[in-house]
């Protein structure tokens, strides 16, 4: 039988972080310890706000250029996920979150999930991702959609209930 070791960990975490606590506060003092971990806090708000808006430009550079995005998409939860762990109060989950902001490290870890994730869509080398063609509205008025009786079409598939 597998025994998996996340609640191990999840359990241990907090012991782990008490303790580096406690070993950085006598090093440098209480205040400049509430300090690192505010720091770490603001650095990890910051740069979530910032990534956010940085992953999506480059998954669309990347589409656009008809490349597959999700080596991009990655590096981008990497990027946040790092900046999760700076805001976690710690510094263990700080260490682990400056070092996801390393892309050596990143690249690294998407070697290993790569192999263990199933990534489903539609993208091909030959046709890359097409934008949604533009010019091809039908603009239609209220006299164009309806019936010209008026009433109702009892036929129409938008007019059944879900169990018929």
């Amino acid at each position: 039988m597998r025994t998996s070791l996340l609640p191990v960990l999840i359990l241990a975490l907090p012991l782990a972080e008490i303790a580096g606590f406690v070993v950085v506060g006598s090093k440098i003092g209480a205040l400049a310890t509430i300090g690192l971990v505010l720091a770490s806090t603001i650095a990890g708000s910051l740069l979530i706000r910032h990534q956010g808006f940085g992953v999506m430009a480059r998954v669309r550079t990347e589409m656009d250029a008809g490349r597959d995005p999700s080596s991009q998409l990655a590096h981008g939860a990497m990027m946040v996920f790092a900046a999760i762990l700076l805001m976690v109060p710690g510094f263990i989950t700080s260490i682990l979150g400056l070092l996801f902001l390393l892309p050596p490290v990143r690249d690294l870890a998407w070697r290993y999930l790569k192999k263990r994730v199933a990534v489903v869509s539609e993208f091909g080398a030959a046709s890359g991702f097409n934008p949604r063609q533009r010019g091809k509205t039908i603009d239609l008025d209220n006299d164009d959609y309806k019936r010209r009786d008026g009433r109702p079409d009892d036929q129409s598939p938008w007019r059944r209930l879900p169990d018929e």
